[in-house]
């Protein structure tokens, strides 16, 4: 099945993956040229691996994870397939988010420095713990096969939003780490006079922004959704559609009634009201 607007799809695509890339890039190169590089000690190389691995993983593999359904050649792949290729992805990006909050956490108890103080901390604790429970629950619910199909399409809606939801917080958390991490190391030459680190940072920030911008334009584009499988129809629930970002939860049709058997069974319940109608009359006369 050809994608409608395949051209824009692909360019967007291309523009996404780059753009990401460049984001890993331009954060490797801030710690290992400006932060002097990476370690784990304690100090405050080991606290460079915090916005490395969010980066890495809580932006650009999260990122790849939500348009995983949109690229046209895994279209002839199974559902299933493509199920434990999202999941998978995301579980990536929540290792190394776990491994970057360690980090920071080792950081400040040797250095003797208060946990969770700022807004960037409390938030960025809230989006991991809610990233790990979206994960939690969609593979138990999406992946397994032992969720009933209701169950999944009341799910599904709250799945999808909470995704992108967390997706935009991220975002936004790592914006303001950064932020937070310049205002403290940048005291001569100070931020706001322009310096080096500040400007390609910033830049760092910019790239990341349009990173998110990019996948949110792909993922909200319902010509480039996924379609679903040949000979089956989507789950309703009270009337709605309960079609997602993953595709439509489907049920086969296999056991839907043939017109033979429906009619037959009119045909029995229309004799069935006959025979009660004279048993009604019998009585009424006797």
């Amino acid at each position: 099945m050809a994608m409608e607007g395949y051209r824009g799809f692909l360019g967007l695509l291309v523009s996404a993956l780059l753009v990401g890339f460049l984001s890993v890039i331009f954060v490797l190169i801030w710690v290992l040229h400006f932060r002097e590089g990476l370690g784990w000690d304690g100090g405050a190389l080991e606290f460079n691996w915090h916005p490395v691995l969010a980066v890495t993983g809580f932006v650009f593999i999260q990122g790849i994870a939500i348009i995983v359904y949109r690229l046209p050649w895994t279209w002839k792949c199974s559902k299933f397939l493509m199920k434990s290729i999202h999941a998978g992805l995301n579980a990536v990006a929540a290792i190394l988010a776990i491994i970057s909050v360690v980090a920071v956490f080792d950081y400040h108890n040797v250095r003797k420095i208060p946990h969770m103080y700022s807004l960037h901390s409390w938030v960025g604790l809230t989006v991991l713990i809610l990233y790990i429970q979206q994960l939690v629950v969609g593979f138990f619910i999406f992946l397994l096969p032992w969720a009933p199909p209701s169950l999944r399409a009341i799910v599904m809606p709250i799945h999808v939003y909470s995704g992108l939801l967390l997706f935009g917080t991220v975002i936004a958390t790592v914006l303001m780490g950064v932020t937070e991490k310049l205002f403290f190391v940048l005291k001569n030459p100070s931020y706001h006079s322009f310096p080096p680190e500040g400007v390609f940072t910033n830049t760092l920030g910019l790239l990341i922004l349009v990173f998110g911008a990019l996948i949110f334009w792909i993922v909200t584009r319902p010509q480039w959704k996924r379609p679903r499988e040949p000979g089956s129809v989507p789950l309703q629930l009270n009337g709605g559609n309960a079609d997602g970002m993953e595709g439509a939860i489907a049920i086969s049709s296999a056991h839907n009634m043939d017109a033979a058997d429906a009619e037959l069974s009119s045909e029995g319940a229309a004799r069935k009201r006959t025979l009660g109608l004279v048993d009604t009359g019998q009585r009424s006369t006797m």
